[in-house]
């Protein structure tokens, strides 16, 4: 008998131009030469379902590309990296989504990026079957995808729930985004939300975090994670608030340090450890993620983050005068 994917990451799926980082970006009409240039498969699904599979455990990618050569790329790599993608579906009107990574030394990084078939995805392109085994269900890229309605998306996460499968959302915010109520039928039904603080801020209207995580929480969700970058991150759950330093690491290229955290917290998840087990767990895949560049290629696998973790560990604390937020 088939035992399933026990993780499921739909969502965001793109092609990723990225190159080795230059001085600073040319002039106009200018060129300037980079040492090497990659074509490498990225956004949240594929990120967090290629970095759960590093960690030894069975996963399954549900999104949607483009019938072109970039979509059979993304389709092929995935596949090459031990995670399931025969629910990956094809659109016959858009191309692939891709994205063109600018890197420069000393800077953060820049984007050019078309929507492509990730526009077309819905939750009615999410089949039952390929989730019902699951033990987490991941939703990545929310809130960029104009075709995840929230209704539905809020059905399917309940019915997620009462079948014991948890259920963890992340979040990418477009340019221009405000806020009109898409969560409220999503959070209720979430174990996990995992925003930056960046987007707690668009999302809620407070600029600190431990305000972004309580209002997160009184929308219904069970546990609030917003990430820091360099300053840590920031835990709510119905126990109160945690504050947790990061792992250090030298910073090659930053993309898909989030996802990687993800990925680590949801390994956690699966393998029964407790919040702080997660949280540590999250924040060794993200940090060695910046050590190379591209989404994955320089997460640990199982077997180096054990032994990182049996050497390193994160500074977790509580935070005291918070109170537990009522829900």
């Amino acid at each position: 008998m088939d035992p399933g994917n026990e993780v499921v990451c739909a969502g965001i799926l793109v092609a990723d131009h990225v190159h080795t980082p230059m001085d600073a970006l040319p002039a106009a009409g200018h060129l300037v030469a980079v040492d090497r240039m990659f074509l490498l498969t990225g956004g949240c699904a594929a990120n967090v379902g290629v970095n759960v599979a590093r960690q030894g455990l069975r996963v399954g990618v549900v999104g949607k590309v483009g019938d072109d050569f970039f979509g059979r790329f993304v389709r092929e790599d995935l596949e090459g990296q031990g995670v399931d993608t025969h629910d990956v579906a094809v659109s016959q009107q858009e191309q692939t989504s891709q994205t063109m990574i600018l890197l420069c030394k000393g800077e953060d990084r820049r984007f050019v990026h078309t929507f492509g078939a990730n526009q077309e995805f819905q939750v009615q392109d999410i089949p039952w079957k390929a989730v019902r085994q699951a033990r987490v269900f991941y939703l990545g890229g929310y809130l960029v995808m104009p075709g995840i309605e929230p209704t539905e998306l809020g059905k399917l996460f309940q019915r997620c729930r009462r079948n014991g499968i948890r259920t963890v959302l992340d979040v990418v915010i477009p340019a221009g985004f405000r806020y009109r109520g898409e969560l409220e039928s999503v959070l209720p039904h979430t174990d996990v939300f995992m925003p930056n603080n960046d987007e707690g801020e668009m999302l809620t209207g407070e600029p600190e975090p431990v305000d972004q995580a309580l209002a997160l929480r009184r929308k219904g969700t069970g546990t609030v994670v917003v990430t820091l970058g360099e300053h840590g991150l920031l835990l709510a759950d119905e126990t109160g608030l945690r504050r947790a330093s990061h792992f250090p690491s030298e910073v090659v290229d930053q993309t898909g340090t989030g996802d990687a955290f993800c990925a680590g917290f949801i390994t956690g998840m699966v393998r029964g450890l407790s919040v702080e087990g997660c949280l540590e767990y999250g924040s060794a895949l993200g940090a060695s993620c910046v050590r190379s560049i591209g989404c994955y290629q320089g997460v640990f696998t199982g077997a180096q983050a054990a032994e990182f973790l049996r050497e390193n560990h994160l500074q977790i604390h509580r935070l005291t005068g918070a109170a537990a937020p009522e829900t």
